[in-house]
């Protein structure tokens, strides 16, 4: 599960990169009923934050630059953003965005790609350590990364965060995936997963990604506010067995996303 009492590789933020802030915080409003509120002193179309019952579980901000596609970020916690962003180059990857400081003392972070290309970034809290909410209705509960090369991506990370990793088929023979835990954390700490996905369903630049999984009271209600919203049902709802209902979604500039209720709370 994620939790807020972050250690090193655990999953401590994300955002959400748009070309237009406004409508898709509104998006996001609707379907999770989140409260956006500007970041400092940023105004209309800057960086907003997303409140859920007065706890922060995430934001929203302008594409980060030329050719960004629409897309949620997942950011991983570390203690020294500079050493994470050289292991990254050791390890085969690329710095997106090298280590800066956000705001007069919030934190600091990078944004990285691993070497098959998929993006994510990591936060060095000073004042903010992430999000404040985790793994409930609305919040942020899995991570998950679809992937070309599923044995590279899970030596990169091990290398990179020291991530315990563990393989479980998939029914039906439909490939393995692999169970991805913080270094040195049992498996009630087990935050996400990747796979390995052909290149052709990967969208039209068959680039790998990550995607946040956001927990719901009720999958179908949920897509229904997708849908009726301007966003697109990608795949499901469907059951998983062991692992809930859920449903691969986008917002209505392609940005994907999966909602899930969890097994046990049907």
């Amino acid at each position: 599960m994620i939790t807020t009492d972050f250690v090193p590789g655990s999953p401590c933020w994300l955002d959400l990169g748009s070309p237009d802030v406004e409508v898709a915080a509104a998006f996001c409003r609707a379907v999770f009923g989140w409260r956006a509120e500007p970041y400092g002193d940023q105004g209309a179309g800057g960086y907003t934050l997303f409140r859920l019952d007065g706890k922060a579980v995430g934001a929203v901000g302008p594409l980060p630059g030329d050719g960004a596609r629409p897309a949620w970020t997942l950011y991983f916690h570390t203690p020294d953003a500079d050493a994470t962003a050289a292991a990254v180059r050791q390890a085969g990857g690329a710095v997106r965005s090298a280590p800066a400081l956000v705001g007069a003392d919030d934190g600091r972070f990078a944004r990285l790609t691993d070497p098959q290309g998929a993006e994510f970034a990591v936060w060095q809290p000073v004042r903010y350590p992430g999000v404040e909410a985790a793994d409930g209705p609305g919040n942020l509960c899995w991570t998950e990364l679809y992937t070309t090369d599923a044995s590279a991506a899970r030596t990169f990370y091990r290398t990179v965060f020291g991530w315990s990793t563990q393989d479980m088929p998939l029914p039906g023979g439909g490939g393995i995936y692999t169970l991805l835990t913080p270094a040195g954390c049992g498996e009630e700490r087990m935050h996400g997963g990747l796979m390995e996905v052909p290149a052709d369903l990967l969208g039209p630049d068959g680039k790998p990604y990550w995607h946040p999984v956001f927990a719901s009271r009720d999958c179908d209600a949920t897509v229904g506010m997708v849908t009726g919203n301007g966003g697109t049902l990608s795949m499901g709802p469907e059951t998983a067995e062991g692992v809930g209902r859920l449903a691969v979604c986008t917002d209505p500039f392609g940005a994907e996303f999966v909602v899930l209720t969890p097994e046990g709370t049907l």
